[in-house]
C-alpha cells in the first residue's frame, strides 16, 4: 500500500470535507465540484486525512508541497545527532604510563563528542579480584571527571567488567562567541 496521498481523479469516494488553498474551510462538497474547484484554480486536490468521515481534501500545489516536506525530512536529518560510542580496553594490571596513554585516548573521544565505553579484561586468576578493575575505573572517572560523566556504572560481565561514560554537555560554540565580544571593545578603544 502506497504512503503517498491520493490526488486529483484518484479519490474515490462521493463527497468531501474541502479545504481551501489558504487553510479556509469551503465544506462538505461532491468530489466532481472539488476537482472543478481546484482545476479552476489551477491547483491539486490532495486527500489529507483518509480516514476521516468524510475524507478532509485540500486544494494545494501537489509538487510544491512533495518538495517542502522533502526538505523539510533532509533538514531533520541533518540535525539529527549521529551518537557513536568509542571503546577503550584496559588489564588491571596496566602500567602508570600505559594508563596515561589511555586516559588520553579516553579524554579526545568525550572531547570529540563521543561516548566511551571503558572495558576492563581480566585473565585466569585475576577474574577472582574484581575489586581492582573496579578501583581502575574509578580512577579513570575520578581524573576526567571535568569532561565526562559516568553514564553506567562499573559492572563485572563475565570476564569483563565494564562502564560507559558519555561528554559532558558544554556549549562549546558560545564560548569563542563570547571571547570575540569582549575583544571587540577592547578593539575598539584602541
Amino acid at each position: 500500500m502506497s504512503t503517498e496521498p491520493r490526488i486529483n481523479d484518484r479519490i474515490r469516494v462521493p463527497e468531501v470535507r474541502l479545504v481551501g488553498p489558504n487553510g479556509e474551510q469551503v465544506g462538505i462538497v461532491r468530489v466532481e465540484d472539488a476537482l472543478k474547484l481546484a482545476q479552476d484554480a489551477d491547483l491539486d486536490l490532495v486527500e489529507v486525512a483518509a480516514q476521516a468521515r468524510p475524507p478532509v481534501c485540500k486544494l494545494m500545489d501537489y509538487g510544491k508541497f512533495k518538495y517542502e516536506s522533502a526538505q523539510k525530512a533532509r533538514e531533520s536529518r541533518r540535525n539529527q545527532q549521529l551518537t557513536v560510542i568509542k571503546e577503550q580496553k584496559l588489564r588491571p594490571k596496566i602500567d602508570k604510563h600505559d594508563y596515561e596513554t589511555k586516559r588520553g585516548h579516553v579524554r579526545r573521544f568525550l572531547e570529540g563528542g563521543n561516548k566511551v565505553k571503558v572495558t576492563i579484561m581480566f585473565r585466569g586468576r585475576e577474574q577472582s579480584r574484581p575489586e581492582l578493575g573496579y578501583r581502575l575505573l574509578q580512577r579513570l572517572a575520578e581524573d576526567i571527571g571535568d569532561i565526562a560523566v559516568v553514564e553506567a556504572a562499573p559492572k563485572q560481565d563475565g570476564r569483563n567488567m565494564t562502564m560507559v561514560l558519555a561528554p559532558t554537555k558544554k556549549p562549546v560554540g558560545r564560548k569563542p562567541a563570547a571571547a570575540a565580544t569582549s575583544d571587540a571593545p577592547v578593539e575598539a578603544e584602541a
